[in-house]
């Protein structure tokens, strides 16, 4: 686990999460712009603007959940603080916070005007239905994430800033042409290695340990051993669904609310029809060209009228009632001779006939039944949730008060905060909301009825807390041997790889050395920065020393086979031509360096005009991470 929150804490995505702090208000959370005042509690100072312990927690959270992402399993709090995360986190904000306050005394204020604008162009808060900027959906959105207008308001207005700052530095900013050539030069550089692999073959099998050695190797890896706190619960859950599903509804029940519905479930016969207004002398033409299939708006043009077309209409929605009677006594696609109405004469012409819909039971029975047995759950569980509340306020604890109401309890855990189970445990039933509740209660604690929604409600009482601790040996004993044997392995290969490389450091050949212990020699020729990547056979430790060297020199580097000790055999510059070409390339990638070099110093700058101040105590205090209890230098530093 360690390792891989190292390895994406030195990861490019790493940069990139951190960067994103800057503009992600629903996966971070954002600063209270109402919250100078309070100095006295800050993790950031920065002029005016202060951060808040809460704040940061948001940050943190917010950067733990996307290195679990990245790394594709959980990571603790305590292992990501081991490995400087919260270090990472809070210095990326404080270069934030100080490059929106410097912004703000310069006078880059973006304008009410521009953020409304910007707020409209975010289509997550258009409404689905008109495609446009709807508020209901904006507050909605950001309720859903804990935030108000206000504080998301104000990390947009400083991001606009922000960017508005970086363009303008930008705009006339075009580096010369010799930073291609040079960018080209390092990219093209070329390196000769070789190499010979220490295989675990060449340094003995590692012998199986002691339970003496294992707990001495446990407690060297405490902090990363060490189990959370974890509880044993009771829980007693009221759904309404479940009783439902249970419930038999009564046939006459189902025939009462059939009847009592049936007229709103019918569905009248509609038509859709075309009147024609005509005077008795045009009727016969009209009707005439009707039955013949001439399109009655044309037919109504040519004699200077307009028809009306009524689509799908019962026959009491037609506003003239002598119309209506001759519209429903013709057929699909029949036409009316002249009709005298109530408000002129017409023809008329039946373009559709929609027949009704006469409901039956049978057809209506099991959504009828559906229904019924829902309202009996919720009844049942309103009754049971009142009869446990009046229990539970008399002095019953839960499981007295649940079997008074009728309702059945379970047994959860031991089960940690994150939803972790003890071997032998269970977390059957538990919701992460129920874990929430359980967590805020002390050993005894009882909760309220709460509603999870939909019909289920539940109350949650601690029976027993299990401190954070190590695992007993015997819970762990494989794959604790599993680890050691496989640390005892790498250091193993390390101490022989760095006995080989103090030959080769002192002058002997590493073909010499290669002969003495039945490695090979390898050999890696012309290795540059744009294609070392793709060279899958060294892999990325070999590679990034080999880069990072001066040639001639030896070292010891992690192999896919086991560690390696590697010789840069040369440095060479890369072919003229392919620099020459890449001097003429796009200017974009070069100039986007240089702004980023910009934007960096401005941000460096920022931070030394403010003087900006971090509490890296206060800041683990509020992950809940006592600074005390860090060993070393670190704790020095936590505490001051």
């Amino acid at each position: 686990m360690l390792a891989a929150v190292r390895k994406f804490a030195k990861s490019p995505y790493a940069a990139a999460l951190l960067v994103l702090l800057i503009i992600s208000f629903a996966v971070f959370g954002i600063r209270d712009v109402f919250n100078s005042g309070r100095v006295s509690d800050w993790v950031i100072k920065a002029g005016s603007r202060t951060m808040s312990p809460d704040e940061f927690k948001r940050n943190f959270d917010g950067f733990k959940a996307q290195a679990d992402q990245q790394n594709q399993r959980p990571s603790t709090v305590e292992e990501i603080v081991a490995q400087g995360g919260d270090r990472q986190v809070l210095q990326e904000l404080a270069s934030r916070e100080s490059m929106a306050e410097w912004l703000r005394r310069a006078g880059v204020r973006p304008s009410d005007k521009l953020i409304a604008a910007e707020l409209r162009k975010n289509t997550a808060l258009f409404d689905p239905v008109t495609g446009k900027f709807d508020n209901t959906t904006y507050l909605q959105r950001l309720a859903q994430n804990g935030l108000t207008p206000e504080l998301y308001e104000g990390l947009l207005r400083d991001e606009i800033a922000t960017t508005h700052f970086v363009a303008g530095v930008g705009g006339g900013l075009k580096p010369p042409r010799i930073y291609n050539a040079l960018a080209a030069a390092y990219a093209l550089e070329q390196r000769d290695i070789s190499y010979l692999t220490v295989t675990p073959q060449m340094v003995g099998a590692v012998p199986a340990p002691t339970d003496a050695e294992l707990t001495a190797f446990m407690n060297e890896n405490r902090a990363q051993l060490t189990r959370p706190e974890f509880r044993v619960l009771s829980i007693v859950r009221f759904s309404a669904p479940a009783v439902a599903a249970r419930a038999v509804v009564d046939p006459a029940k189902v025939q009462e609310r059939f009847n009592f519905r049936k007229d709103g479930l019918s569905k009248p016969e509609t038509r859709s029809v075309a009147v024609i207004p005509v005077t008795a002398q045009q009727a016969a033409g009209v009707a005439d060209r009707l039955r013949k299939g001439e399109d009655p708006a044309a037919v109504a043009k040519s004699i200077g009228k307009d028809a009306l077309v009524l689509a799908d209409k019962p026959k009491t929605a037609l506003p003239d009632r002598k119309v209506a009677d001759a519209a429903f006594a013709l057929k699909n696609g029949e036409v009316s001779g002249l009709v005298t109405g109530d408000l002129g004469t017409s023809v008329i012409k039946v373009l559709k006939v929609t027949p009704g819909v006469v409901p039956t039971l049978e057809s209506n029975r099991a959504a009828i039944e559906a229904e019924l047995k829902n309202e009996a759950g919720l009844e049942a569980v309103d009754k049971q949730t009142e009869a446990y509340e009046t229990a539970h306020s008399g002095g019953s604890n839960l499981l007295e008060s649940a079997a008074k109401a009728g309702a059945t309890t379970f047994t959860v855990g031991p089960i940690s905060a994150q939803g972790q189970v003890l071997p032998g445990g269970s977390n059957t039933g538990i919701t992460p909301k129920i874990l929430e509740t359980a967590y805020a209660l002390p050993a005894g604690g009882e909760s309220d009825v709460t509603e999870i929604g939909e019909g289920e409600y539940y109350a949650v009482r601690v029976e027993r807390i299990i401190p954070p601790s190590l695992p007993a040996l015997a819970e762990v004993k494989p794959q604790l041997t599993q680890a050691y044997m496989q640390r005892k392995m790498v250091d193993r290969l390390t101490q022989r790889a760095e006995a080989l490389a103090e030959r080769a450091k002192k002058g002997e050949a590493l073909s010499a050395i290669a002969a003495s212990t039945g490695a090979k020699i390898e050999t890696a020729p012309n290795l540059d920065r744009l294609r070392a990547q793709q060279n899958q056979t060294l892999g990325q430790d070999i590679l990034q020393h080999a880069f990072g060297a001066k040639a001639g020199e030896v070292f010891v580097a992690q192999a896919a086979a086991g560690m390696a000790v590697v010789k840069l055999d040369a440095v060479k510059p890369g072919p003229t031509d392919a620099i020459a070409k890449g001097s003429l390339g796009d200017d974009r990638m070069t100039g986007e360096g240089v702004l980023r070099a910009v934007a960096n110093g401005a941000r460096g700058e920022a931070e030394r005009v403010l003087k900006t101040k971090t509490d890296l105590n206060r800041a683990r205090m509020a992950l809940g991470i006592d600074p005390k209890t860090m060993g070393g230098a670190d704790a020095e530093k936590a505490a001051k």
